[in-house]
């Protein structure tokens, strides 16, 4: 596996298919990892695309370079750290597809530097432009591993045991027989990070507005509130039996987005498509990137 440098991570990255193709950045989830996009990597390898799938800030082999940088894990801090990467492959104009977390950076990236993503794919996870209200009730329960981080006791136990917090959400948010137990524990490696807990609790605190967000993400998590629209194609994939954002919750999202939009619902897969029908996640993706070139603008 290789890996870049940026001024704060040695970030852990998989690169494969055409080096001159056009480039695909695939953004993992939590709690998950780079290997989530394994099988959909190489359906889009053997259709002509080259696919970057980093590990983000405290999953995997990536590793701050100082112990003094904080620990921070807000969506834009991440796209931050994706962004340099993709300068430092010389990488200019690309495709994106982020499940989870990497749905909300992937979003993050377009906000930002509008220029470079051509096209947008986010996965399991609804998009924040705008803001993020407060749920309602019903969902508010499904989220409560995002209220339990936010109080002292919940962060110290995602401390003591981050693989077995890990495994609740992969045993609740899709149908039961989805995964076994050698799969969990090859994916749980990566939460052995020694940033793992810390870059999770925060994401969470951040999310909420329980801590600050990392003060060099800012401005590009404000841009991101006020923004109420996005122009370019864009593709949501949602589990028909997601367990903590039920298609109930993107229902509404098309409103969002004023250029070329889809929304596909996959009967029987929950939170992780990416893993669970990978396939169909592929064919989607082939489906949108191969109807534009990364020269338009």
């Amino acid at each position: 596996m290789p890996t870049i440098k940026t001024d704060l991570l040695e970030i852990d990255y998989r690169d494969e298919g055409p080096v001159e193709a056009p480039a695909v950045l695939l953004l993992h989830g939590w709690p998950d990892d780079a290997s989530t996009w394994d099988a959909v990597g190489q359906r889009l390898n053997e259709a002509g695309f080259r696919t970057i799938a980093p590990s983000l800030r405290g999953f995997g082999n990536t590793r701050f370079l100082s112990p003094e940088t904080p620990r921070t894990g807000n969506a834009a801090v991440l796209a931050l750290d994706t962004m340099v990467m993709m300068d430092r492959l010389g990488i200019v104009r690309f495709f994106v597809a982020g499940h989870d977390w990497g749905s909300n950076v992937a979003e993050a990236l377009a906000v930002g530097w509008p220029n470079r993503v051509a096209r947008l794919a986010m996965l399991s996870s609804p998009p924040r432009l705008g803001g993020v209200a407060t749920p309602p009730f019903w969902h508010a329960r499904l989220l409560w591993y995002q209220w339990f981080q936010a109080t002292q006791l919940g962060a110290d136990a995602v401390r003591e045991d981050p693989k077995g917090f890990a495994r609740t959400m992969w045993e609740n948010w899709s149908p039961a027989g989805w995964f076994d137990d050698a799969l969990f524990d090859r994916v749980a490696q990566s939460f052995e990070n020694p940033d793992w807990a810390e870059i999770t609790i925060h994401s969470y605190r951040a999310r909420w507005g329980e801590t600050a967000v990392d003060p060099r993400s800012e401005w590009l998590e404000e841009n991101v509130r006020k923004a109420k629209t996005l122009t370019l194609p864009f593709l949501y994939i949602q589990g028909e039996a997601d367990g903590v954002d039920p298609p109930s919750v993107s229902a509404n999202i098309a409103a969002k987005f004023t250029g070329p939009f889809e929304r596909i619902v996959l009967p029987g897969v929950g939170h992780f498509p990416t893993r669970e029908a990978p396939q169909e996640v592929a064919s989607r993706l082939i489906a949108l990137y191969s109807s534009t070139t990364l020269t338009e603008v």
